[in-house]
């Protein structure tokens, strides 16, 4: 579903009565995302952000035909809000919390692939199609639309690739927080037959992190794919230390498995393209694809 993700998809937050969920939404709707409602188990309050609250998913999915939601809901209470949303029909959930526990994001992942549907998250910043909609957080200078493709374990990293590529007159197709918890919905090898499809996309900027395997599941599947569109990828971390965890809970290395040596190895060796600085990726992007003046 990601990839046909325009500014008519209908957009529900669950708890848009909060402080985040009513903020979060409402600048969402001024970036041109079609949020049409929210859901609270407040019953006071029958309007939020500028548009109806419902009780529930369910009354929501009724009465707006939503088929996306943003859940604003503590780590505890994530797996029971996807629940929710899974059980109305929704077939895009976005969780932007934090320290999911892991038996409940291993359940959630179960949930999802049994309702045939897509996770974005946990602990992501959100997704974006730049100059049509962003379901989460991103900030609206790192956007632009363009020819790259984001995806990234980090969300302070890639705002600050996204905004030096707007700076260079390069913006993107589509932009994807995949979240830096060891169990998550969507990963970098499942985003790339997206990319691959999307006419838009000319290339694929990947911004991962020392830890997991993610990256290198990565260069397993461009390869196996026959992924023709550049690969250009920014792995942080160059300085941890094994054994430690890094912020992210799945940023952990484990021998020679998830360092910084074993991913640039993978990605080099499948044509990838690996650099260890900002300036080294952007200057690389700039020079194979042709910025647009600004």
């Amino acid at each position: 579903m990601i990839g046909t993700l325009s500014r008519t998809t209908p957009v529900i937050v669950q708890g848009i009565t909060g402080r985040m969920g009513r903020s979060h939404a409402a600048l969402m709707r001024a970036y041109g995302t079609n949020i049409v409602g929210g859901t609270s188990n407040r019953t006071d309050v029958p309007e939020a952000a500028g548009v109806p609250v419902f009780a529930n998913c369910t009354e929501a999915v009724l009465a707006t035909g939503a088929v996306a939601s943003v859940i604003m809901a503590p780590p505890n209470e994530t797996l029971a809000a996807v629940q929710e949303a899974l059980s109305a029909g929704i077939k895009l959930v976005v969780t932007v919390a934090e320290g999911v526990p892991l038996h409940d994001a291993i359940r959630i992942g179960r949930a999802v692939r049994r309702a045939g549907a897509e996770w974005v998250g946990a602990s992501t910043p959100g997704l974006a199609v730049p100059g049509e909609c962003k379901l989460g957080f991103l900030p609206d200078v790192c956007l632009a639309p363009g020819p790259l493709a984001i995806m990234s374990k980090s969300g302070t990293l890639s705002y600050e690739v996204g905004y030096r590529l707007v700076r260079e007159g390069l913006g993107q197709s589509l932009w994807i927080g995949v979240g830096g918890d060891p169990v998550k919905g969507l990963r970098f090898a499942d985003l790339l037959p997206v990319f691959m499809a999307d006419e838009r996309t000319q290339g694929i900027v990947l911004v991962g992190e020392v830890g997991g395997a993610e990256e290198e599941e990565c260069a397993a599947a461009y390869a196996r794919l026959g992924c023709w569109k550049p690969l250009y990828a920014l792995i942080a971390g160059r300085e941890a230390k094994e054994g430690v965890s890094m912020g992210h809970a799945g940023a952990l290395v484990h021998g020679e498995t998830g360092t910084l040596e074993s991913k640039t190895r993978a990605l080099t060796k499948v044509g990838a393209q690996a650099f260890g600085s900002i300036e080294a990726l952007i200057a690389a992007c700039v020079r194979d694809h042709k910025p647009v003046t600004r």
